[in-house]
């Protein structure tokens, strides 16, 4: 059975950009609601036995749209609270600003396209930076509860653009919200997933 991730800061570090009240709502209702639908799920079925990214592909391959929508929305939400650092922000360093400068010609551009790709994501979703097969960096929009996971790319930073993720502390501003993500973005959690399995 899966459980609700404790936050690895304290939930005060990040107001005006994501208050204390912004992460009960975001982590203690949403969050907590996609893992006790899951575990309610998987209880007493062959996928209790599966790891979590397991049931995320197989899911999706069968269909399983239910299934899936909850263990991916844990998935994302895990690896979203990581990529936030009370001592986070600025330009990155190491092996990812390496590879960003490589891709987009400089940090501002990236960032610049970023940004304006996870504020054009229509409705609900995600904005990932992920490494693909080639070793190169994308800036992939993601619907709904998708992941870099189901396409065999390696997640390294991601975006909640889901209006549950600012609506509290910014209502309607969503680049609001992204603008601030760079304040806070945590460059180690990305070096670290670069570094990963290579």
């Amino acid at each position: 059975m899966y459980t609700l991730p404790e936050l690895p800061y304290d939930k005060k570090v990040f107001d005006p950009i994501i208050s204390e009240e912004g992460f009960d709502y975001h982590h203690g209702k949403h969050h907590n609601a996609y893992v006790n639908n899951l575990n309610n799920l998987i209880k007493d079925t062959e996928w209790s036995e599966k790891a979590l990214e397991e049931i995320i592909v197989e899911s999706l391959h069968q269909q399983n749209t239910g299934l899936f929508n909850n263990a991916a929305q844990h998935f994302n939400h895990t690896f979203y609270w990581k990529c936030l650092s009370p001592n986070g922000g600025g330009t990155p360093s190491g092996a990812i600003a390496e590879l960003i400068v490589r891709e987009f010609g400089s940090f501002e551009k990236f960032r610049d396209q970023f940004s304006d790709t996870a504020t054009k994501l229509f409705g609900s979703g995600w904005a990932w930076l992920v490494l693909n097969e080639e070793n190169k960096l994308e800036i992939e929009p993601l619907k709904d509860a998708h992941t870099p996971l189901t396409s065999n790319k390696k997640p390294l930073l991601t975006l909640d653009v889901w209006e549950h993720a600012y609506y509290i502390d910014h209502r309607n501003q969503r680049p609001k919200f992204i603008e601030g993500f760079w304040e806070i973005v945590n460059w180690d959690f990305a070096n670290r997933n670069l570094a990963r399995n290579e």
